[in-house]
Formats: C-alpha cells, structure tokens, sequence
C-alpha cells in the first residue's frame, strides 16, 4: 500500500478569502496526522495565493509525520527551502494564472536549469522530486538532473471522461512507474485523485506514495477532516 501524503493547501484557501485567520491549516495538519495520513504536503507559490510563509515555518516545527513543499524551482523558493528544510522539495511548474498545476515539469526543454536546482538542494541534504507527466522522455531526462524521486502527474487520467481515453491514459501511469524505477528512481503519484478513481492509481507496483489534495478537503467539508483521510487511507489499502 502506498503511502498517503494530504494536501492543505485548500484549507488555506478558505482562509485567505477572508485574509483571516479561519480555517487554521496548521490544525488541519495536525487532524490529519491524527487520522493516520503519513505527511503534509504544501505548495508555497509564489503569489502566496493560499499557504503563506508563516505556515510553512510553523508545520515545519509541528508536523510529526512528514512535509513536503512543492515549490517552482526559482532562486526565492530555492533560499526559503533552505532556511526551512522541509522533508521533501517536490520542484513543479507554476504560472501566475492557472488555478491549479496544469500539468508536469518540460525537464526536456528546462534540463540546466533543474539540475542546478536540484543539485543546490541536494548540497544541503534535501530530498528532491520532480513532478512529471508520464512521458518516458521526461523520465530520462529527470534522471540526469540528480533526483531522488518522481511524482507522476496524474490529471490526465483523473480527468478521462471516456474509457478508452481513461484506460489509455491508465496504461501511460503504469508505463511510467515502471521506466522509473528502472531508472532507479523512487515513484510517487498524484493531481486528481479522489474517492472513485484512486483504487486503481494505488494497485500499481512500485507506487510509494499518493500526494492528495482537493478531493479529501472537499470531502471534509461535509464529513470532517479526520472521517475524509480516513475513508482515503482505507481505499488505498
């Protein structure tokens, strides 16, 4: 069974539409690790849209379990990793516009400039993944950067409406896991997971770790945060 890391970044989202100080994610955070979750993930983006910088110090120092930060690779994201030193740096493309990350990073086409990032990293003892579509392209080349993980984008499947689409895009995932692996690189997954589609995305060998987000959250609002990681770790097993 893989492990199941919970995003909360929409608990702050709550939050910052009334810039208060409700909901709290530094409680969710913690009524997640109690209902089982094995880490917290956060993405600090760069228009502090959702997690602020507070947040990300103050579960770096109460998260029992483990954090991740997923971040872009940019010199002011690469400084606050340091400082803080979170479990994981998951390195993802933002832009400014999009509501949620479209998609995986082009290590193609960005290859220099993520090996500089990930090696700066590394230099100071940060484990490294890279948040990728599943292209065997960009699995070669994420090897070359000097990571330690991938995390498969998992939105195309998550999204497929059509079964022949969903089962295309399914066997992509597979495809994926197992190319990493043999790149001997370590395999987390995640973007779209929810209560009916993950069963399958968690049978797949190989497959360490789940990274969900919006669809526990969205859940919890009408069952409650404990209740919604719960029922996740449950289809997972």
């Amino acid at each position: 069974m893989p492990r199941l890391n919970v995003n909360i970044d929409h608990v702050a989202t709550v939050r910052q539409a009334r810039r208060g100080l409700e909901p709290d994610p530094i409680f969710a955070a913690y009524l997640v690790e109690l209902a089982g979750a094995d880490g917290i993930v956060v993405h600090l983006r760069e228009d502090r849209r959702h997690v602020q910088d507070r947040d990300l110090k103050i579960l770096k120092q109460t998260v029992k379990t483990k954090l991740n930060l997923e971040m872009a690779p940019t010199s002011e994201m690469i400084e606050i990793a340091l400082k803080v030193k979170p479990d994981t740096v998951t390195l993802v493309p933002e832009k400014r516009e999009e509501i949620t990350t479209e998609g995986g990073l082009d290590v193609l086409t960005n290859s220099k400039l993520l090996s500089r990032t990930v090696g700066e990293l590394k230099e100071n003892d940060l484990f490294v993944s890279l948040f990728i579509d599943p292209d065997i392209n960009q699995i070669r080349s994420a090897q070359s950067t000097g990571a330690d993980m991938i995390e498969i984008h998992t939105g195309s499947y998550s999204e497929a409406n059509v079964y022949e689409k969903r089962e295309y895009e399914f066997k992509k995932i597979v495809d994926a896991v197992r190319m990493t692996i043999e790149h001997d690189l370590r395999v987390a997954a995640g973007h779209g997971l929810n209560y009916i589609n993950v069963k399958r995305v968690s049978s797949i060998a190989g497959i360490e770790e789940l990274n969900i987000g919006h669809s526990i959250i969205a859940r919890s609002v009408m069952v409650g945060i404990e209740r919604a990681v719960r029922e996740m770790l449950q289809l997972c097993k």
